[in-house]
């Protein structure tokens, strides 16, 4: 019997809402896991990619990290994962600078055998690329096999792979994929295996309600998923429908009946009455010891919506759209990511675009000629699939208020202020 827990989606770096106790709750809920791998004594701990949430974390995040990954391993207990598409980066992975160490190590098409079970991986694939897998996997004598992978995989909601192309075509027989990128946890029976994830270990949207966790696979006579959740940072969730004559005074009694100390509260207005200044509310709400406070009002979006005769739910969808008819190439839509997605602060925008160009240039002299495919940036591809459907939980970014979200790259401050990635420390 082979018994491991399987996690993704971590994120870790990540200031939400530009709050620096958001960052720690990324790194904090990555140590519980830890933590609980080494109290039940667990085979291996499996990652399934976005263990940071920028390709160029700070120091401070990297270091984090590593004290968790010693913590892990001093309990002689293994980390196997794979790279997902926030972290990739063109040459060697932060992965590989673990492994080295000899904290991690990272899943390929050769077995690692834990127990009585073969892993193997499979890092983040764009689309453009899959048609060249061989999915040609060493054979192993192992009693079971999974395969780790990030990705978007249908049966699941929002999947643009195959799950059952990837069990199909292997060379290997596997018992269960091990996946990440979805931030919802789910399960499903493909090809007489297990298809799996693992959900993220914090919120990295407000659209991420249901609790936050991790599996626990069990490899015996067949494969055994259960699930254990994790004591995260409480998000308040409070969704107020207003009658014709109600207002600002209905939405703060609502708000006022939750205990809000230290907690991130969203707040959705409905229906009819008076209008509602959202500043005021979220005051309301951090006067009484909210961390973060976030409202946003739906009849202004809808009256938005109705006024320009859009035909999309979500403003962004109709930009979203257009950019996929432009045939940009994979390059040209990583700027446009940059500048539009909400996700670079302002003032930090000029100088993030500059720095992501002169690095495509200096990859690929002709990364940003004329149409192209998703060759360009594994971390940037598919944010498109991201930012459009919040629904689908994945590769964070709070959709409920786009531009209180800064990627941790343009912030870059830890804790300390830190703002070099190990790479320019070096």
């Amino acid at each position: 019997m082979t018994r491991v827990i399987h996690t993704g989606d971590t994120h870790i770096g990540y200031q939400q809402y530009h709050v620096p106790e958001r960052r720690q709750d990324f790194l904090a809920a990555f140590r519980a896991v830890v933590r609980d791998a080494i109290d039940d004594d667990v085979a291996a701990v499996v990652h399934a990619g976005d263990l940071f949430h920028d390709r160029r974390p700070t120091l401070s995040d990297i270091m984090g990290t590593l004290d968790v990954l010693e913590e892990l391993a001093a309990a002689d207990i293994p980390f196997l994962a794979v790279v997902g598409n926030h972290e990739a980066k063109r040459d060697a992975q932060w992965l590989d600078l673990y492994a080295s160490l000899g904290l991690a190590t990272r899943l390929g098409d050769e077995p690692t055998v834990v127990g009585d079970t073969a892993f193997y991986g499979l890092d983040f694939v764009p689309r453009s690329k899959r048609d060249d897998l061989d999915y040609d996997f060493a054979p192993h004598d192992a009693d079971h096999a999974a395969l780790v992978t990030h990705g978007l995989f249908q049966p699941f909601d929002y999947g643009d792979w195959e799950a059952s192309e990837v069990l199909g075509e292997s060379s290997v027989d596997f018992d269960a994929l091990l996946l990440g990128d979805n931030h919802k946890p789910g399960k499903q029976a493909v090809e007489d295996a297990w298809v799996t994830y693992c959900g993220s270990t914090e919120r990295a949207s407000a659209s991420e309600r249901e609790d936050r966790g991790y599996n626990i696979v069990t490899f015996d006579d067949d494969v055994q998923i259960t699930r254990r959740g994790l004591d995260t940072r409480e998000f308040v969730f409070v969704d107020v429908e207003l009658g014709p004559e109600e207002g600002l005074d209905r939405v703060r009694s609502q708000v006022g009946q939750y205990d809000l100390d230290d907690a991130v509260v969203i707040v959705g207005i409905d229906g009819d009455g008076e209008p509602v200044t959202p500043a005021s509310i979220e005051e309301f709400a951090l006067d009484r010891g909210a961390l973060v406070a976030r409202v946003t009002d739906h009849r202004e979006l809808a009256a938005d919506e109705r006024e320009t005769s859009v035909s999309f739910a979500d403003p962004d969808d109709a930009v979203a759209e257009r950019v996929r008819e432009l045939g940009l190439s994979g390059a040209a839509r990583d700027i446009d990511e940059t500048v539009r997605a909400s996700k670079v602060a302002d003032a930090n925008v000029a100088e993030t675009v500059e720095d992501r160009v002169r690095a495509l240039v200096e990859d690929d002299p002709d990364a940003l000629d004329g149409p192209g495919s998703d060759d360009g940036d594994a971390a940037m591809d598919d944010e498109t699939t991201a930012a459009e459907g919040s629904t689908a939980e994945t590769d964070g970014g709070d959709t409920s208020d786009a531009s209180s979200d800064t990627d941790s790259t343009a912030e870059g401050a830890g804790a300390d202020g830190e703002d070099q990635s190990l790479e320019e420390f070096l």
